[in-house]
């Protein structure tokens, strides 16, 4: 899952690093986008893609955007692992499991 993530992600930034400085800034970026590209860069600890997702849309919207992928990984990693979204949800944290 995260895997898949890494793979849209960098798939992403290749194609935003592609175009000329201009284009990018003249094309708009929907909430999913900006929350996909602001949670890599946050696991990468890169501050300037943090910064440029986070001008892409409103705080509200990138708050929304990051928790729905936050819903759909916790999700499909219990579907990998076979296990009940809370109990991966409480893992990822690193919360006792009740």
């Amino acid at each position: 899952m995260f895997g898949q993530i890494r793979k849209y992600a960098a798939r992403l930034r290749a194609s935003t690093h592609a175009q000329p400085v201009s284009t990018r800034e003249r094309r708009a970026h929907n909430l999913f986008e900006a929350a996909a590209t602001y949670v890599v860069a946050r696991a990468e600890d890169d501050q300037d893609r943090i910064e440029e997702a986070t001008a892409w849309v409103s705080p509200e919207a990138l708050s929304f955007g990051v928790s729905e992928l936050a819903c759909r990984a916790v999700v499909a990693l219990a579907r990998e692992r076979e296990e009940s979204p809370a109990a991966v949800a409480r893992d990822l944290l690193g919360l006792p499991t009740s």
